[in-house]
């Protein structure tokens, strides 16, 4: 082979790699695609990722499959995408544990931040701190005050959860002693706080709105970056005198094995803000209490960072240990 030609031969591959994700990208998808979840089926995440996907496939013009494998607090379902193939069709959904597991457990692989790409952070769902009904707080800073004095006990459902780390965070952000009680569930969580043999709980928003109503609990503050319309005179951590607590509640968002195209990523990412933004998916979402949120590939890995600094700091200064 004549030098010419082989420079011509290696040129014409190079161009070839460089078109290939492009041309990936322009037939993406053409076969269904697979959205694992961690848990088992019916809960939050569960009911989300559903409605998300039934959108999806309807949008992309293939079938987005929901496959429920749990286990391990979620971490199957997040080692069984990590080693899929990097092609768009195999992708996690997924929530807050995506980041607290490695760091609780002290699971370097696979890394959250590494060994995944950032698709779209699609929604939030908060969490509401609240005390029984005949609990004598009756705002964040009576709770804070009386922390300060007294035995104040925390429940949640179960150690690394939203609750147990926002009750910590609470408490390393007051500067003040508070127990920590884990249980098996939310139920049996809340059940002791409106017992009142446990001071408070930090409660999803979707079920409590009937425990307010019934008077059962009393809502002190919600961790959003605004107050909830369910709840529209509750006010949020910072306006109760707390700041620090934008998004500590639930979050749900999509990721995909590192090395997926990023044209392929941003294909999805499209797919998904559109979704998340018809009337019918939001008025769906809004009525589990959630609030969608959508936007760039790239917003979602600054907030999955932050968010990794955020409990890595607190779970080494608080010494929280696994169950």
């Amino acid at each position: 082979m004549s030098l010419n030609l082989r420079r011509r031969t290696l040129a014409s591959a190079a161009l070839a790699c460089l078109l290939l994700p492009a041309a990936q990208a322009q037939t993406f998808p053409n076969r269904p695609i697979k959205l694992l979840i961690g848990f088992a089926a019916g809960g939050p995440l569960d009911l989300y990722t559903r409605i998300l996907a039934q959108d999806l496939s309807a949008s992309l013009g293939q079938p987005v499959v929901v496959e429920n494998r749990a286990g391990a607090s979620g971490q199957l379902a997040t080692d069984a995408v990590a080693q899929a193939e990097p092609d768009g069709y195999t992708l996690l959904s997924t929530a807050s544990t995506f980041i607290v597991n490695p760091i609780l457990l002290n699971k370097p692989k696979p890394d959250p931040l590494k060994d995944f790409v950032a698709v779209s952070h699609t929604a939030v769902l908060p969490t509401v701190l609240v005390v029984g009904q005949d609990h004598p707080a009756n705002n964040l800073q009576d709770l804070v005050r009386m922390a300060k004095t007294s035995h104040v006990t925390y429940a949640s459902a179960g150690t690394g959860g939203p609750a147990h780390l926002a009750g910590a965070l609470l408490a390393h952000s007051t500067g003040t002693s508070m127990t920590h009680i884990p249980f098996k569930g939310a139920a049996p969580a809340i059940a002791e706080v409106m017992s009142g043999r446990v001071s408070y709980t930090f409660y999803t928003m979707s079920g409590l709105k009937e425990y307010v109503a019934a008077k059962r609990v009393k809502p002190l503050a919600i961790t959003a970056i605004q107050r909830h319309p369910d709840f529209p005179t509750v006010p949020t951590m910072t306006e109760a005198g707390v700041p620090g607590f934008d998004n500590v509640g639930a979050w749900f968002g999509i990721v995909a094995p590192a090395g997926t195209p990023a044209a392929v990523v941003a294909r999805l990412n499209s797919a998904i803000d559109r979704s998340l933004n018809k009337p019918e998916v939001r008025e769906k979402l809004v009525g589990m209490s959630m609030v969608p949120v959508g936007g760039p590939p790239q917003a979602f890995k600054t907030f999955l960072e932050q968010d990794q600094q955020r409990w890595s700091a607190l779970i080494k200064a608080a010494d929280i240990k696994p169950e």
